[in-house]
């Protein structure tokens, strides 16, 4: 283990992050609040953190191994939420505590988007801006940022990218260098970006809140500038507008690099995960608009159907955004919503869960065994789109589909020992292992009221949900530390 290097590294993108702080301070200038103080600190304090951190080893030149980077982006994602929370603890606009101030920092970096804030709409817009701001770049990962523009971490990015990328498929490389990939993945982040916003400007949005709320969409994260989310302006066009956006964000961007690059769509269709998630989520849409009609709820057809897009497309990929109150939906609705966030959106996307590509595999593979029981001496060969998957891969990912499913029940029955019930208990993990953000039960309307115990078990999921389980889980094992 090198740590010198580990050192280094977390020292440069603590410098890295130090910077994003001035673009709330921007914001307050602006909008003469006078509340960029806290966040003037807090640069002085995380740049300087960072210098101590880099200063003694920048000349350190040792080759980053896979292990370090699995320890770097782990350090750096607690470290982060940690130094994060530093303006919402500063500021006197903000009551809350170390606990509340860490927890939504976390979730803003993990774009999980569970808050604790209400009076969201009374709130000085430079800790609104930088809400979002926290989303948008968790969204990509700040670490694959700073590879982008870091290349004096050189031949050591590659670890960083594989640690931090989330998905099954994190060798694959869209360019032959990893600083390029990296640029390219956010090059198109911010193109998507930009033209979510322009069209929320277009359809009714401030140039505040269209801004903000394509980070927040993009990200598929899920703060909002208001307490009652997208239903605040409870319009059809930015609704569908947002639908869009959060399945593109839902994604595997090396898919939209693949149609970019191609300069065609059918690269889109031509993808066995972006068929098998899209087909789940007009699956999920027809059932709940299906079952809001059945349930006689205060909608027209238009509007079931508008509600059930959206809130599919939130909570599938762990967006959390809302246009209505999703909790109060009849019968099933709620539980349905908050399941298809266990399976989330595509590997290689800002979306949470266990991913799609994930739950295709497990289904065509079960497809398989049950063939087998009818034909015991046939050979049957799984082949997802044109490729044939090998047996290595399937383990892994039952693996992981075991892994997250022990924790997700280790941690309900943790949960209900802080009081919950079993509802919210279930509701707690998918908003926080999912990186869901929004509840049902007791935490339907946020997450101010659980115990500090509950926060920071949400916040050790939520890390564990945006770094896919497995980065967290192999720095417990003693293997891990042998040299």
């Amino acid at each position: 283990m090198h740590f010198a290097l580990i050192s280094k590294i977390l020292g440069l993108l603590l410098v890295v992050f130090s910077f994003t702080m001035m673009p709330p301070v921007a914001v307050s200038y602006w909008y003469q609040e006078g509340s960029e103080t806290p966040f003037l600190i807090s640069f002085v304090i995380t740049l300087a953190l960072g210098l101590s951190l880099w200063l003694p080893f920048f000349r350190n030149k040792s080759e980053l191994q896979t292990r370090d980077g699995f320890l770097v982006v782990t350090l750096f994602w607690s470290v982060l939420g940690v130094i994060g929370a530093l303006p919402l603890i500063i500021s006197d606009d903000v009551p809350v505590g170390f606990t509340d101030a860490v927890f939504e920092s976390i979730s803003g970096l993990t774009t999980t988007g569970a808050t604790i804030l209400s009076g969201i709409d009374f709130l000085p817009k430079s800790i609104l801006y930088y809400r979002q701001q926290l989303q948008w770049l968790g969204g990509m990962g700040v670490v694959v940022l700073a590879v982008a523009i870091l290349p004096m971490l050189g031949i050591g990015g590659m670890q960083l990218y594989k640690a931090e990328i989330p998905g099954p498929m994190k060798d694959t490389k869209l360019t032959p260098r990893i600083a390029e990939t990296a640029k390219a993945l956010w090059f198109i982040y911010l193109f998507i970006t930009i033209a979510c916003a322009v069209l929320y400007w277009a359809f009714g949005m401030t140039v505040f809140d269209a801004i903000c709320h394509s980070f927040s969409t993009v990200a598929t994260g899920g703060f909002s500038t208001h307490d009652a989310s997208m239903a605040y302006w409870d319009n059809a066009l930015i609704d569908w507008t947002a639908t869009i956006f959060i399945l593109i964000g839902g994604l595997n961007f090396a898919l939209h690099f693949a149609v970019w690059r191609g300069r065609s769509l059918l690269a889109y269709l031509r993808d066995p995960e972006f068929r098998f998630f899209i087909g789940l989520f007009l699956i999920y849409t027809a059932i709940i608009t299906v079952g809001l009609l059945f349930f006689h709820y205060d909608f027209t057809v238009d509007d079931a159907l508008r509600h059930s897009a959206f809130q599919v497309a939130s909570f599938s990929t762990g967006t959390g955004l809302t246009s209505t109150n999703a909790a109060a939906f009849p019968g099933f609705i709620p539980f349905l919503l908050v399941f298809t966030s266990f399976i989330g959106g595509c590997a290689g996307s800002t979306g949470g869960g266990m991913k799609a590509v994930r739950a295709a595999l497990v289904y065509h593979h079960s497809i398989r065994e049950l063939r087998r029981l009818i034909y015991p001496n046939g050979v049957f060969a799984l082949r997802f789109g044109r490729q044939t998957i090998p047996d290595r891969v399937l383990q892994a990912v039952w693996g992981f589909v075991g892994v997250y499913i022990a924790i997700s029940v280790i941690f309900t029955l943790l949960f209900t020992m802080t009081g919950m019930d079993l509802t919210t208990a279930v509701s707690a993990v998918a908003a926080s292992l999912n990186n869901l953000g929004v509840g049902i039960g007791q935490v339907g309307g946020g997450f101010a009221n659980i115990t500090d115990s509950a926060k920071w078990m949400m916040t050790v999921l939520m890390v564990a949900g945006r770094l896919e389980i497995f980065t967290l889980l192999v720095l417990f094992t003693p293997m891990f530390w042998k040299q």
